[in-house]
């Protein structure tokens, strides 16, 4: 199955859909099934958020409890859809979808990014270790 690597927190805000997108600099041709894997690193400065820290804590994790090294989740790629333009608080990706609220805060929307667009969210029960790669990667799941 393809692999994407995320830091922390982003990984988990994806995961637990309080981003709808994940943001790229570059697109995939690839669509079907996606494996979501948190990296080892957590974005520490992110997290000391009081905004990030909330949504978080929403979901019973803290700085020190989110998972980091695992597969977490799987989920269906749908598209990869590029940034048009962008204001202070919102972008146009290129099918005319305005993004704003929590979707924008927890993205990179500059314009020529990519928004990948997903369907089917599924939580594993169990998470599965696994050392993350760049790109998107392969792992037998």
């Amino acid at each position: 199955m393809k692999v994407l690597s995320m830091i922390q927190p982003w990984a988990s805000l994806f995961v637990l859909r309080e981003a709808q997108y994940e943001t790229r600099t570059w697109k995939t041709n690839y669509r079907g099934p996606l494996a979501i894997h948190t990296s080892k690193k957590i974005n520490k400065a992110v997290c000391s958020h009081v905004a990030i820290q909330s949504l978080l804590g929403k979901h019973g994790y803290t700085t020190e409890t989110l998972p980091t090294g695992e597969i977490i989740a799987v989920c269906n790629l749908e598209h990869c859809l590029k940034v048009i333009e962008k204001d202070d608080t919102w972008a146009i990706l290129e099918d005319g979808r305005k993004v704003s609220g929590n979707d924008f805060f927890l993205g990179d929307y500059d314009v020529g990014n990519y928004a990948w667009v997903i369907s089917d969210m599924k939580v594993l029960e169990t998470f599965i270790p696994a050392k993350g790669q760049l790109g998107l990667w392969e792992f037998d799941l």
